[in-house]
């Protein structure tokens, strides 16, 4: 791996990637885009970023390939894609990666890691990154970031004992592009965190049709809000992750400081794409039910999205 100058690949291309790329190119990496929907657009335009905290970004001179043979290979590859498409992704990373590559998959939900490293050449080091972040892709190569940006690193697993190393590198890799990011210990126990606030404003601004400031705004949605967290929070110490008992009451204040924010699985939901139901919902009911720990409100939130997703599905 290039100690000087790394090579970073963003797979994904999407809100994720597109910010996150973006702001690693402006500063001077050697970054490199897959694309395949947006390829066209992006490379007649350039892609651009409309950020309510740096400014409007634009990079007029991009360089993407919509084929992963096409890609260099890279010392660093970004994971943005949604997780419904991870075992399809697994070739792709394992074709565009250099020799003991950091993987990082920039993705929600729990045991995303667990599922994609039996797949991926023993050789790559891989790492989980929280994103927490109000971002969402406008039209084809155009990024709109409302708030927030800051990127949690935990390691999962790789050759040799280089974890402590690897995370440190992600964190001064983004911090040179002006992003604040950090280091944690444990990933499951981040994911667990990130999951408390993801798992009930994904879920229920597609059933109740509404961002965080209608859902914060209504006594009912803002109660059943906290009752989601409350459970994964309890979920989270069953499974040995213990969090801060305030922490659903911090993630909710900060929230309702927040714009109105529509998450991803509504934007999936609204542009008929699958819902990430396994990594969101599914896989975090079974580690607490192995636990010994219930999850009743957050069981009943997922067969509510199972039935919307089935319908859509079947036309019915």
């Amino acid at each position: 791996m290039s100690q000087t100058r790394p090579r970073i690949g963003v797979i994904g291309t999407g809100a994720i990637g597109g910010f996150y790329g973006a702001m690693l190119a402006r500063a001077g990496h050697d970054v490199h885009f897959l694309l395949r929907s947006e390829y066209e657009a992006v490379m007649a335009h350039g892609l651009r970023v409309e950020s309510a905290v740096h400014g409007s970004l634009a990079l007029q001179s991009v360089q993407a390939c919509r084929d992963v043979a096409e890609m260099p290979a890279c010392d660093w590859l970004l994971v943005c894609a949604k997780t419904t498409s991870n075992a399809e992704l697994a070739p792709l990373i394992a074709r565009a990666a250099a020799p003991a590559a950091r993987v990082v998959l920039l993705q929600n939900g729990l045991g995303v890691e667990d599922a994609l490293r039996p797949l991926l050449p023993e050789g790559l080091h891989l790492l989980g990154g929280l994103c927490f972040i109000c971002v969402h892709r406008a039209e084809p190569g155009v990024v709109v970031h409302e708030a927030l940006g800051s990127i949690n690193f935990a390691y999962h697993s790789g050759p040799g004992d280089e974890a402590r190393a690897a995370v440190e590198e992600a964190v001064g890799l983004f911090g040179s592009a002006g992003i604040e990011a950090s280091g944690m210990p444990s990933l499951d126990q981040a994911r667990w965190q990130k999951l408390v606030w993801n798992a009930p404003f994904n879920g229920l601004a597609v059933l109740l049709d509404s961002g965080t400031e209608g859902l914060l705004g209504h006594p009912e949605s803002r109660a059943l809000v906290k009752a989601v967290m409350d459970e994964t929070l309890g979920a989270a110490a069953a499974c040995g992750h213990a969090l801060p008992a305030d922490l659903p009451e911090k993630m909710l204040f900060g929230t309702s400081r927040l714009p109105n924010y529509l998450p991803s699985m509504y934007h999936d939901f609204t542009h008929g794409r699958p819902l990430e139901l396994e990594a969101l919902y599914t896989t975090p009911l079974a580690a607490a039910a192995r636990a010994g720990y219930a999850m009743p409100k957050t069981a009943m939130l997922l067969q509510a999205l199972r039935f919307l997703e089935d319908r859509r599905r079947s036309g019915r």
